[in-house]
């Protein structure tokens, strides 16, 4: 499945967003559970999720009256892949210098 990696990256750049993933990474959450460790408002927190499922970060889910939510790596993977190209650019660049510092 292709993600919109511009919408990823979008999401990515808030850093309450990224605090949530990183919860996320380790456990199934209720929106309570996140909300509670932030200093913004319930709401706020629900638009932040909602941001996170629209670009398919986050996957919602309902035991009772709760909403849980869990991480999405796929989209991140993209992300992954599509940061490998400049791997090989930061190898060369810093091969070039380790040279250049060994030469003086």
């Amino acid at each position: 499945m292709a993600y919109k990696i511009n919408d990823v990256f979008s999401a990515l750049a808030d850093t309450n967003r990224r605090q949530i993933l990183m919860m996320l990474s380790n456990n199934t959450l209720s929106v309570n559970s996140i909300a509670g460790k932030f200093k913004i408002s319930r709401p706020a927190i629900s638009k932040h999720l909602k941001i996170l499922v629209n670009t398919k970060l986050v996957t919602p889910g309902q035991k009772g009256r709760e909403r849980y939510y869990k991480l999405n790596v796929e989209p991140l993977n993209e992300v992954k892949d599509w940061l490998k190209f400049y791997d090989k650019f930061w190898d060369k660049k810093l091969n070039r210098l380790k040279n250049y510092l060994e030469e003086l």
